[in-house]
């Protein structure tokens, strides 16, 4: 629950404070003249900041929105003034705005200025020229269609965006939850936001000013979220979604007078790895990650590197950190693992009798060393390498045991 919070509040605690600041009389009446610094600031330091970190997805969103930004000031007036125009270009704004937010959030990181990176700049560029392009041939039948209704109902007269681009906004959303629910990252969060931001923007899109507003705290949601990524990256490991032992560091500094620290190594996983592969190797690191992260009596669990865990039990006595320690040992004891193998058919035999190879339950074990300051371990740096001789004692009498 923890997780989830701390993914949707920073985008959303910044678009509700936006949505709060343009209704104060005070910034109102400067709302001109913040519209005239705070976007372009934002577009920029999202773009250079996008740039220096090789995060392509942020540097394409500020592009996105400075595009709508650009395009929404200034289409209509390239058409001398025509408001048909700019209602044209706002349309088409709030129809593939959300729809490259969303595109976004699912491209994998390809740099910038690589070809794929590249490539997705000049789709980006492109769509402004395209949508030009088709609106021409018959520009009121273009937006008679763009500005349609969907379902023809009193309710829903009163939309502040057209009925079309408001359902592809809406769908965007769905997709975004969906995609954050399922994996809980500060990446979807931001971008769910951002696009509520846009809506929020278009809502308001006669308004030049605060569209303009809105466009940049979407910008600025984004370099929020690619923030929150980067420090992920640093301090989670990737492979088991636990803490990594950079984050490891910063806790021990954290500690008290009274803690337990153990040691964790999952026995045999050379020869496990050796004779399965490196693949069901991954999988058993991630099953024993999953369950340490699940340790009870407040413990918290880190990747050490390679098999080895940490498990910090802040304000703990000895003798319960060792009873939560030795329920870990035995659900791990007892779980299994599945190996399936490689040569299975893709599709299940009709007649049982025909299957080659079955799946195979091993067993997987650890072995786990604790220790806690005394007389002669007064550090966290000296506990935690008197756990770590106590896991060699561990493995010396036989592994699968707790010692101390």
């Amino acid at each position: 629950m923890n997780a989830v919070l701390s993914s949707l509040l920073p985008g959303g605690v910044v678009l509700c404070a936006a949505l709060f600041l343009v209704n104060i009389p005070c910034i109102q009446d400067n709302i001109g003249d913040i519209a005239g610094v705070y976007p372009y600031a934002a577009y920029l330091f999202s773009m250079a900041f996008g740039w220096r970190f090789n995060r392509s997805v942020l540097a394409f969103g500020a592009v996105c929105m400075a595009l709508t930004h650009w395009c929404l000031l200034h289409f209509g007036a390239l058409h001398h003034g025509s408001d048909l125009y700019w209602r044209i270009a706002y349309v088409s704004a709030s129809l593939l705005l959300p729809l490259n937010l969303l595109a976004l959030s699912l491209f994998k990181e390809r740099g910038i200025f690589t070809p794929r990176g590249l490539f997705r700049l000049v789709v980006i560029l492109g769509q402004p020229v395209a949508a030009g392009i088709i609106a021409a041939r018959d520009p009121q039948r273009f937006l008679e269609v763009l500005e349609g209704n969907i379902v023809e109902t009193p309710w829903l007269d009163g939309l502040p965006v057209p009925q079309i681009p408001t359902a592809v906004c809406l769908g965007c959303l769905i997709v975004l939850a969906w995609l954050f629910m399922r994996n809980r990252g500060a990446k979807e969060g931001g971008f769910f936001w951002a696009v509520c931001a846009v809506f929020a923007a278009m809502a308001e899109a006669p308004d030049l000013d605060v569209a303009a507003f809105h466009l940049a705290t979407a910008a600025f949601i984004l370099l929020i979220s690619i923030i929150e990524v980067s420090h992920a990256m640093a301090f989670r490991d990737e492979l088991t979604g636990l803490p990594a032992r950079r984050a490891l560091r910063e806790e021990l500094l954290k500690l008290g007078s009274e803690y337990c620290l153990a040691m964790l190594d999952i026995d045999h996983f050379k020869k496990f790895n050796d004779r399965h592969g490196h693949d069901v190797g991954d999988q058993v690191l991630r099953m024993v990650a999953t369950r340490l992260a699940r340790v009870g009596g407040g413990g918290r669990s880190f990747r050490y590197g390679g098999e080895e865990f940490t498990v910090i039990f802040p304000g703990r006595y000895a003798e319960d950190a060792l009873e939560h320690l030795e329920e870990l040992r035995k659900e791990v004891a007892s779980s299994g693992f599945v190996i399936r193998s490689p040569m299975r058919p893709r599709r299940r035999p009709k007649d049982p009798r025909r299957r080659p190879n079955g799946p195979k339950t091993v067993s997987v074990t650890i072995s786990i060393g604790a220790a806690w300051p005394d007389g002669s371990t007064r550090t966290a740096d000296a506990v935690l390498k008197a756990a770590d001789r106590a896991l060699y004692r561990a493995t010396k009498k036989g592994r699968n045991r707790v010692s101390n």
